[in-house]
């Protein structure tokens, strides 16, 4: 179907703004998502009811089908059906009980409890969609019993996913950004070094990632709770640990646990099933390596890995390990089968905001959202001012559409561009500058996946863990801009980060007089 084009009109930030400033504004994401797609569809069909009408089915229908089964989108949401039955299964086991029971004996603070959460964060790296969802539900029993709000534990989920994702090659996103790293260092000729040296070089200089992921470990230690997250933690020690006028957030089950469960109920299923999905992911990546007649590596296992297909076989083993954990037990057949349809009802609501958020994206792409802002970038600039510009266009892009990851594939190219047109030595930084920008415009962003996917794993009603997250990630990326100012004035990785280091110091000290002190018998008191 014809529709109209705004590549190169500000129109083609309307959609994206309506449902970003509506969710901020209303607090309710499914509306707010809804306003921005109708919003963006009317530009489309240039208000033609008939023609609205038919984009509209046409943009739903590519969710699941999309000249055959749209296999990404469907067992994304699979996987996460998967995952709820497997938390209820587990639960009913008495699994969640019993692990509570278990880390209460040697756990007994709350650092503890959230030092738990970034470690497994941090170690689980495979993937953001399985960090943030698997490591939800291990540290969830644990988070719950230290009255720590499920809005904290969202944010400890999300600065430990995508972070850790995007600085480590061997994870999918390592794989996808090496291979657009190479493509772009084809183009501009520079053979010197390999994609992979390439992309460990860039490490030191995604100060993002790096600080966001010190800034998580600080505000474990020192429990730092600043901004909206005050009100939320001050909730928690009162026993709301979220808002309980908004409902169950996604991914709540409220189940009978059984009162012979042990540790094992929940460890062996989850130890299980990321043993499984690690297995998955490199043999779909293998047989795709073996099809294009390549010989087998771990990192192009990853590289040409199915991460949705190798999710959905690793779920499946551990659901059905969780299924025969659970037989154990000898519970009526009724109860069982309350809890699968329990498990599988307790996504809905991330179910329905995911759907609503990749129409969104399918309408933001047909604006051209993403051109029209890497169209800011073009013309004479500054070469000096490259990194910290890149750095803040990225940001915005990922903000209004949601996805890093075409961030990355957008505006990588156009990094490469800029840095042949003005100095090729600077390219590393510059494209250090995209990878950054990219991980903190998606992690402020509500229409994100990744994000919508950390407030399901912890259980968190999705707008207050977009807002609650705000403080922390704004304040790291004032941390990260500052350091590529310095970086592209000085043309010194080393001087740039020294220079985001004094800032993150000057950040926590900030924090750190802003920040609500809970202390163990609820006795409340403010720096």
């Amino acid at each position: 179907m014809e529709l109209a084009s705004f590549e190169f009109s500000s129109l083609s930030l309307a959609a994206p703004a309506v449902a970003i400033g509506l969710a901020v504004i209303t607090r309710k994401v499914l509306l707010s998502l809804a306003a921005g797609i109708v919003c963006g569809a009317l530009l489309l069909t240039s208000f033609d009811p008939a023609l609205f009408v038919k984009y509209l089915s046409s943009a739903f229908l590519k969710v699941f089908w999309d000249d055959g089964l749209n296999k990404w989108n469907v067992f994304i949401l699979l996987f996460l059906v998967i995952l709820g039955v497997m938390t209820s299964l587990i639960t009913l086991a008495g699994g969640t009980r019993a692990f509570g029971e278990w880390a209460r004996k040697r756990i007994q603070t709350r650092k503890g409890s959230q030092l738990l959460t970034v470690m497994l964060g941090i170690i689980i790296f495979i993937d953001d969609y399985f960090n943030s969802l698997a490591v939800g539900n291990i540290s969830r029993p644990l988070s719950d019993r230290h009255r720590i709000s499920r809005a904290k534990l969202a944010y400890l989920l999300d600065s430990t996913a995508a972070p850790v994702c995007v600085i480590t090659p061997i994870s999918s996103w390592g794989a996808y950004i090496i291979a657009l790293i190479g493509s772009v260092m084809l183009t501009h000729g520079v053979t010197d070094i390999t994609p992979f040296a390439a992309f460990v070089s860039m490490v030191p200089m995604n100060l993002y990632a790096i600080f966001a992921l010190a800034l998580v470990v600080l505000a474990a230690w020192m429990d730092l709770n600043v901004g909206p997250m005050k009100r939320h933690e001050l909730l928690a020690q009162e026993g709301q640990l979220y808002d309980p006028s908004k409902g169950e957030p996604p991914g709540a089950i409220e189940i009978t646990e059984c009162d012979k469960g042990h540790v094992g109920d929940l460890v062996i299923p989850i130890i299980v099933l990321v043993i499984a999905t690690v297995f998955s992911i490199l043999w779909t990546g293998a047989q795709a390596q073996a099809a294009a007649g390549q010989s087998f590596t771990v990192l192009g296992a990853f590289e040409h890995t199915d991460v949705a297909t190798s999710l959905v076989m690793g779920g499946s083993v551990g659901l059905l390990v969780s299924i025969l954990m659970l037989l154990r037990h000898k519970l009526p057949s009724g109860m069982v089968t309350e809890a699968f349809v329990d498990g599988a009802k307790s996504m809905l609501d991330a179910i329905y905001i995911l759907v609503l958020a990749w129409v969104l994206i399918d309408v933001i792409s047909n604006l051209d959202t993403g051109k029209y802002l890497a169209g800011l970038v073009s013309g004479s600039i500054d070469a000096s001012m490259i990194p910290a510009l890149l750095f803040v266009i990225s940001g915005i892009m990922a903000f209004a559409t949601g996805t890093s990851w075409g961030t990355f594939g957008i505006m990588l190219p156009i990094a490469g561009d800029m840095a042949a047109g003005t100095e090729i030595a600077q390219l590393l930084p510059i494209m250090s500058a995209v990878l950054a920008g990219a991980v903190f415009g998606d992690h402020c962003s509500p229409i994100s996946d990744t994000t919508i996917l950390s407030s399901t794993g912890a259980s968190c009603h999705h707008i207050d863990h977009v807002m609650t997250q705000l403080p922390y990630s704004g304040g790291v990326a004032l941390v990260a801009f500052f350091g590529y100012l310095a970086m592209g004035m000085t043309d010194s990785m080393t001087v740039g980060f020294i220079t985001s280091l004094v800032a993150f110091v000057l950040l926590i000290l900030c924090f750190k007089k802003l920040s609500v002190d809970l202390v163990p018998n609820g006795v409340r008191q403010f720096a």
